[in-house]
């Protein structure tokens, strides 16, 4: 067990980590927050307009320092962005601060899920499943890195997925305590 006071979701676009976050923040009682939509919150800008603006590189940046804030926080369920694994000090201070499940979604799942969401900058142009398939080669081997647990949520509704999800977590996710949280971000990386 990898005590942890966040629950904190990987995995692809399209995995259904905001829909199943959501239903597994209310299993727990805990906050649940959608680290895009915290950007957007705090930027008053969509994710479309920070890309336009600033590129993928100042996206990320905003992501980092956003999801350090959320790991500094009070206990929650936090969904992460697809892309948020490729920053190494991002990936670092996931697995320190919380409980990685990493919400595994293939590409044609991806494909059905997304077919009418037209929001996701990387997928703005071009044929959306070779943009996938190498997205998934770049970013599946950093999701593995850091979890401490692949869910396979499709084909089921969110609320089913997150309902076999919640009765996996209760046998491997103990909720950690602030003290313990905060001697772990403290403790070097090995």
């Amino acid at each position: 067990m990898n005590p942890a006071r966040h629950l904190v979701l990987v995995g692809p676009m399209g995995a259904g980590k905001t829909s199943v976050g959501r239903c597994l923040a209310r299993h727990f009682e805990l906050a649940f927050v959608d680290s895009d939509q915290e950007i957007e919150r705090r930027t008053g800008a969509t994710v479309a307009t920070i890309f336009d603006c600033e590129g993928e590189a100042g996206f990320r940046t905003r992501e980092r320092d956003v999801l350090a804030d959320l790991l500094a926080g009070p206990d929650a369920v936090i969904s992460t962005g697809g892309g948020a694994v490729l920053d190494a000090g991002t990936r670092r201070n996931l697995a320190r601060g919380g409980f990685v499940v990493h919400l595994h979604a293939d590409v044609p799942a991806q494909l059905q899920r997304l077919a009418r969401d037209r929001s996701r900058p990387l997928l703005a142009r071009g044929d959306r499943a070779p943009i996938l398939a190498r997205l998934a080669t770049e970013r599946d081997p950093l999701y593995a890195e850091m979890a401490d647990l692949v869910f396979e949520p499709a084909p089921a509704p969110a609320q089913d997925a997150a309902q076999r999800l919640a009765t996996l977590l209760e046998s491997t996710w103990r909720r950690g305590t602030l003290a313990a949280a905060t001697r772990a971000t403290q403790e070097p990386a090995a």
